[in-house]
């Protein structure tokens, strides 16, 4: 049997056009130069290392815009309460594209019941040893929906001009029914971080579901305050993300610049049905596209030869090429 024959390296790469390359010293390099890049950008623009957001520090903070979200749950004009899927039956948050339809196929599959779970639910479990408070569920549970509504209409407008003194939320007299006494002690328990926890409990070992707290606190001003007060509105193209380490969501940018353009940004009729209303819909199909397109680079005739007509490379490797 014929034995193959054995190549030193010279040997096997004899008459291969090379140049030498130091891959070691290459990296040592880029990782120092990036290193000190990163270590000076997070000095300088570092995100602010902000507090977490919770229901209790809302609660603390803004006792009136609380209680006045707390009775918009109560009344179901909150937004979480008409939403929609993913958590229920609502149509007020409902996007739709075209022939897309993402929500309404999905259907309801986390529900939400903003009323009970938000208000009524905490207070149940929090009544035992409270006359007065059982008193006022039973109240406020036994009474008709038009008097219900009644008091819950008089109680916000009423809340329009309120105002907090000694911790309490003060409105001017009149017909409110047992929901004042429902508020203040949502009110205390949100204080003493009770809600946080009776909000995020669930069957799962590990409580990292936090839709409804985030739902419950989007209701009211907390959310939008706070992202006004660190410049993330959508007019001021803030992102960010994992504060007090830069650069956050940075890689967003690209989503979030289309919602400042037309038509993603008009709240009238946009090009081709879009708008401000299914702008969110109607981002992740331009983005899709344009994923679609990138991983597609190499099979689109033209867009794929542009390193041939556009010969950068050639700069790059031009000391192998001479």
């Amino acid at each position: 049997m014929r034995r193959r024959a054995r190549y030193d390296k010279q040997t096997y790469y004899r008459g291969v056009r090379t140049m030498p390359y130091d891959l070691v010293k290459e990296v040592v390099v880029a990782l120092g130069l990036v290193g000190v890049i990163v270590l000076v950008l997070s000095a300088v623009l570092s995100s602010p290392d902000v507090p977490s957001l919770t229901i209790q520090r809302w609660a603390q903070n803004d006792a009136v815009d609380f209680v006045t979200t707390a009775t918009a749950e109560l009344s179901g004009s909150s937004t979480s309460s008409q939403y929609g899927p993913p958590y229920n039956d609502g149509t007020a948050s409902v996007q739709t594209l075209w022939f897309l339809h993402p929500q309404q196929w999905a259907g309801v599959h986390q529900p939400v019941d903003a009323q009970a779970e938000f208000v009524l639910l905490p207070l149940h479990q929090a009544s035992p040893g409270d006359v007065q408070l059982a008193s006022a569920l039973t109240t406020y549970e036994g009474a008709q929906d038009p008097q219900r509504t009644a008091w819950l209409d008089a109680y916000t407008k009423a809340l329009g001009d309120a105002t907090e003194q000694d911790g309490k939320v003060v409105v001017k007299d009149g017909d409110y029914g047992p929901v004042p006494v429902l508020t203040d002690r949502l009110l205390g328990v949100a204080r003493s971080g009770g809600l946080d926890g009776l909000l995020q409990a669930s069957d799962k070992f590990y409580q990292t579901d936090y839709t409804r707290p985030l739902l419950f606190m989007g209701d009211g001003s907390a959310l939008s305050g706070l992202a006004k007060e660190q410049n993330l509105t959508s007019s001021q193209w803030g992102v960010m993300n994992e504060t007090g380490r830069y650069p956050g969501q940075a890689w967003l940018w690209l989503y979030t610049m289309w919602y400042q353009v037309a038509p993603f940004n008009r709240a009238d009729g946009g090009f081709l049905g879009v708008s401000a209303a299914n702008a969110d819909l109607a981002v992740l199909f331009v983005m899709g596209v344009l994923t679609a397109a990138l991983l597609l680079v190499p099979f689109i005739p033209g867009l794929r030869d542009l390193p041939r007509w556009i010969p950068i490379h050639r700069l790059i490797w031009k000391r192998w090429r001479r």
